[in-house]
């Protein structure tokens, strides 16, 4: 069926093709999801480059991922080519500006939307840093207990922080940057902050990189503070069971009982029109990384290897 949308004529199609089998969500209902939430969403994909994770077939069909806008977006789209260090060549990504930006990438059946850290005009600095608290095979609580400590130790330093699930299995906790710092100095304070959380919970959390030896512990993970990593969006819904967005929360949220599943295509609108937007606050002017950092060298950290 063709659709005016936000101004723009689209092509949507295969609207009742199946994207979860058990709930029988559909590719229109994740269509009509994000032209919903567009409010809420946009501001935190606007002039970012995107990572489109393509499901075109539902969460149990194969799915890819695709950096260059290639052929399939119309001319009023925006695009920025950006040189890729690693594939020795410039990607056209694709900049998700607006209303019909957002349910055109909808329709090419990504399910979940992932934009870079950093806009453009200032790439090399990130507006936030990201604490990715991520359990394999512990509880979920020992993810929540480990976000507790990070929001413990980052205010402690001076850092205002923001949390939201991630969707999937564990939960994020983001500092705002303000986008006056480099994607270095983002992964040097998040990696530093983590350290001290590991030692303050070194029975429940790891720092190691690889799964095989970090079994049952939650990973602190600061690598996705790297310049063109990305990773869902807030409000973003994921290809997992249950259609779960992922979703801010307020701190006194994270208590015994919360479960990733809690926060679906099915129950985020009301949420968000009784709470509004938790997580405005991200984009905000930042922190003060050097007092912050200046405060963590008075925290007692194991030594870095």
């Amino acid at each position: 069926m063709r659709a005016e949308i936000g101004g723009r004529s689209l092509e949507l199609t295969h609207l009742d093709k199946v994207f979860w089998p058990d709930e029988g969500t559909t590719k229109g209902d994740v269509i009509e999801y994000y032209h919903k939430i567009a409010p809420h969403i946009l501001p935190y994909l606007k002039d970012r480059p995107e990572s489109l994770n393509r499901h075109p077939n539902g969460i149990r069909g194969e799915n890819f991922f695709q950096k260059d806008a290639g052929d399939d977006v119309p001319e009023w789209m925006a695009t920025r080519k950006i040189h890729s260090g690693s594939e020795k060549k410039d990607i056209n990504f694709v900049l998700c500006q607006d209303l019909a930006s957002l349910i055109f990438l909808a329709n090419l059946g990504c399910i979940e939307i992932n934009p870079w850290n950093s806009r453009v005009g200032r790439l090399d600095n990130p507006d936030y840093a990201v604490f990715d608290i991520d359990p394999r095979d512990i509880p979920f609580r020992a993810a929540v207990e480990a976000a507790l400590v990070t929001r413990e130790v980052l205010h402690d330093v001076g850092a205002k922080s923001y949390c939201k699930t991630s969707g999937a299995f564990g939960l994020h906790v983001f500092v705002p940057l303000g986008g006056k710092y480099s994607y270095d100095q983002a992964q040097l304070f998040t990696r530093l902050i983590n350290m001290i959380v590991n030692s303050r919970l070194p029975e429940t959390t790891s720092l190691e990189r690889l799964p095989s030896k970090r079994k049952r512990a939650v990973y602190l993970d600061y690598l996705q503070n790297r310049r063109g990593q990305t990773m869902a969006s807030a409000y973003s819904l994921r290809p997992r069971k249950g259609a779960p967005v992922s979703t801010p929360l307020k701190w006194d949220e994270l208590k015994g009982g919360l479960e990733p599943l809690d926060f679906t295509i099915k129950t985020i609108h009301k949420r968000v029109a009784r709470l509004g937007d938790l997580w405005k606050g991200v984009l905000g002017p930042g922190i003060d990384l050097e007092k912050c950092l200046d405060r963590v060298e008075k925290i007692r950290v194991k030594p870095i290897h």
